[in-house]
């Protein structure tokens, strides 16, 4: 669902910003960070689109990847044993959120406490894949026939994903 809140952004923050109470306010209207941030995002993204409209081509795309992303998801659902390379890929993923936010926020000027938050993305995204890898390590220890059945599918559809 992360992805598909990528097309909309400007519309995003704008109804963020009102709820806030920012709907007509500048950044030298506000005195905390998270408000300052929200305004100086603004600004850029309605400065941005206004000049160059294609511009939000590229969080079009970053939403659909996303969406891909989540169909890989799929397979682990169908057969754990079998698409587990989905769930340490992903593992993989999380580990590299870290190094990413670390190095390219302070280029892009992201504040460190945003940087932070980023961060926390991938340790918190770790803790189910983990979670999950373990109950695959757990299915992989069974029969063919008993892991099939806790599966719902037929043993002989398993059998080749135990190989």
């Amino acid at each position: 669902m992360s992805g598909i809140t990528a097309f909309p952004l400007e519309k995003e923050l704008d109804t963020l910003c009102s709820i806030r109470g920012l709907a007509t306010a500048h950044v030298s209207d506000v005195h905390n960070g998270l408000d300052s941030w929200l305004l100086t995002v603004r600004a850029g993204l309605h400065d941005t689109y206004a000049k160059y409209p294609w511009i939000s081509y590229g969080s079009d795309w970053l939403a659909f990847a996303h969406i891909v992303i989540a169909v890989f998801f799929i397979g682990p659902l169908v057969n754990p044993v079998r698409n587990v390379w989905v769930l340490q890929a992903a593992l993989v993923a999380c580990a590299l959120v870290l190094p990413l936010a670390l190095v390219c926020g302070p280029i892009r000027q992201i504040p460190f406490g945003w940087r932070l938050i980023d961060c926390s993305f991938g340790v918190i995204g770790a803790i189910p894949l983990f979670y999950c890898l373990r109950l695959v390590k757990v299915l992989e220890q069974k029969p063919p026939e008993e892991y099939a059945a806790e599966l719902g599918t037929a043993s002989h559809n398993s059998t080749h994903t135990l190989n």
